[in-house]
């Protein structure tokens, strides 16, 4: 019972959020130890059910590393890395598929649907959804770059209360699959459907400068951080991708730590926040968040 002043605050703090967002697209790209830790698992399929629930149109776009190096591990192929990525010649294309589109995919998808979400599993193969072009570094082998997002069957699935899980993989112009980024791919898709969120989840918690935890940030201090070296390895990926969706129509970007119980509802619904939000210009986003 003593809880019940703190239990209506939330709910009451949550109420100019949930009419903000309602109608709104979000795409989450999921990974990180909330693929990994079943109650995390457990807890996200929850917080994705919950969104729906009031009304937003969530689209997940999943990696899936380590579940692709374990089993290349067990079929007797040896994972190589170049500069962070995955070198993917055929043998390991197939391995790709196999796991994401596979194994993985539907287990998110089941996950949410134990919770009455109605998910539905897919891969960028599908409709075409992903046609991309091998990446810039020829070294990668079969690793693609989102060229087109077709966003139809997108369009379909969440105009009919559907939940699309989306395992990146890509298709050529002369039907080449290829392995594309996960964070790449989720800022494609967030900018076909002029998202107005696009939500990294995964095991940081946001951009650090220091030991300081930035809650927002536009996009031109981002780029400085980088430029200045403050924001190193990981990370600089993650930010470009990010500004790459707030060019191309996302309204924020959110970097939040998947390591966090009900991580996203804490993001969305909280005016403080648990991760970094990035802002297209310099603005407190904070203050103007429901106003």
């Amino acid at each position: 019972m003593n809880n019940i002043p703190l239990k209506t605050e939330t709910l009451v703090e949550a109420l100019p959020y949930i009419q903000k967002y309602e109608g709104k697209t979000f795409v989450i790209k999921y990974g990180g130890a909330a693929m990994v830790n079943p109650d995390l698992r457990e807890t996200f399929a929850q917080d994705i059910t919950v969104l729906t629930k009031i009304g937003i149109n969530i689209v997940i776009v999943h990696g899936g590393g380590r579940e692709i190096t374990a089993t290349a591990d067990r079929l007797g192929l040896t994972s190589t890395f170049v500069d962070g990525q995955r070198f993917t010649d055929e043998a390991m294309m197939d391995v790709v598929q196999m796991v994401l589109a596979g194994k993985t995919n539907k287990d998110i998808a089941a996950a949410i649907n134990r919770h009455d979400g109605n998910a539905v599993g897919l891969c960028g193969l599908d409709a075409d959804l992903l046609t991309a072009r091998p990446a810039k570094n020829g070294a990668l082998g079969f690793v693609g770059e989102v060229e087109e997002v077709r966003s139809a069957l997108l369009n379909l699935l969440l105009a009919n209360r559907y939940i699309p899980v989306v395992a990146p993989i890509g298709i050529g112009h002369d039907r080449q699959y290829f392995n594309v980024n996960a964070d790449l791919a989720a800022s494609a898709i967030a900018s076909a459907l002029k998202a107005e969120k696009l939500i990294y989840l995964s095991d940081v918690e946001g951009i650090m400068v220091g030991e300081e935890l930035i809650h927002s940030m536009h996009r031109m201090r981002a780029e400085e951080l980088i430029s200045d070296g403050i924001i190193i390895n990981g990370m600089i990926p993650k930010i470009q991708s990010a500004c790459a969706a707030l060019d191309g129509g996302v309204v924020k970007v959110h970097m939040i730590d998947g390591r966090v119980t009900h991580a996203l509802l804490l993001e969305m619904f909280t005016k403080e926040g648990i991760g970094t939000e990035v802002t297209p210009s310099p603005v407190n986003s904070l203050m103007e968040e429901v106003q």
